[in-house]
């Protein structure tokens, strides 16, 4: 009789200096079926990710001992996983350097649990994705009634083909290869445009707007290609 083999549990480290914050993660957490390992400090956080492999981190910004965003940095000298900074620092400004730094994603504190969960699903979703393919851009990515695939160039929205110029498409696949992630204004301007481009945002903003127009149901009140205020955008796969 075949014996089905064990399947290992995601395991999520939480750097969060407040305990009660770290409590309430665990008790949310592993009722989901999360293994959790803590660390209170930035430099506890190392040597945790160092220690295991983790397949995906959620960081506050505002440890005792450092700043999350040297953690980001520290994090991504040899490792991609995913990154969800935690932080009552809700800025643009704030958001955009911990972006910058690595983060794949950003909640602000107070949160509610359902969006957190959210996001966590997209980001191990999308880094498993990775992780299979071997390579993003044989990715097809679905969600409602949008179909998008890498390989061919081709988007469908309800059965039907887009016809996209070649900016639309190109800001398009790169949202696509990082679903679920907010990217920066400065990050899509030099995916689409090239280096040189990185102070236009008008450009990024009205190229959105005709994404949007020939993607979205009602382009005023977006579904996939969702504005993150002062950041940058995200493609929602939700």
């Amino acid at each position: 009789m075949a014996v089905a083999e064990a399947v290992a549990p995601v395991r999520i480290l939480v750097i969060e200096d407040e305990r009660a914050i770290r409590r309430f993660l665990r008790a949310v957490l592993r009722e989901q079926g999360y293994e959790i390992t803590e660390a209170g400090t930035g430099a506890q956080g190392l040597r945790a990710a160092g220690a295991q492999p983790q397949d995906l981190v959620i960081l506050d910004l505002g440890l005792p001992d450092m700043d999350g965003l040297e953690v980001i940095r520290a994090l991504r000298d040899w490792t991609q996983v995913p990154i969800i900074v935690l932080s009552a620092r809700d800025g643009e400004r704030d958001k955009v350097q911990a972006l910058d730094a690595g983060a794949d994603d950003y909640v602000a504190k107070p949160f509610g649990v359902g969006e957190l969960s959210a996001r966590l699903r997209v980001m191990l979703r999308n880094h498993a994705l990775l992780a299979d393919s071997g390579r993003i851009e044989s990715a097809r990515f679905a969600a409602g009634d949008l179909r998008v695939d890498l390989d061919a160039r081709r988007v469908f929205v309800g059965g039907q083909e887009a016809c996209l110029t070649p900016l639309e498409y190109r800001l398009l696949a790169t949202l696509v290869r990082h679903a679920g992630k907010v990217l920066t204004h400065q990050f899509l301007l030099r995916m689409v445009w090239g280096p040189g481009h990185e102070g236009q945002t008008h450009y990024l903003r009205v190229l959105m707007g005709h994404l949007r127009r020939k993607i979205e149901q009602d382009p005023a009140q977006p579904r996939y290609l969702r504005t993150e205020q002062g950041v940058g955008y995200r493609l929602c796969d939700e």
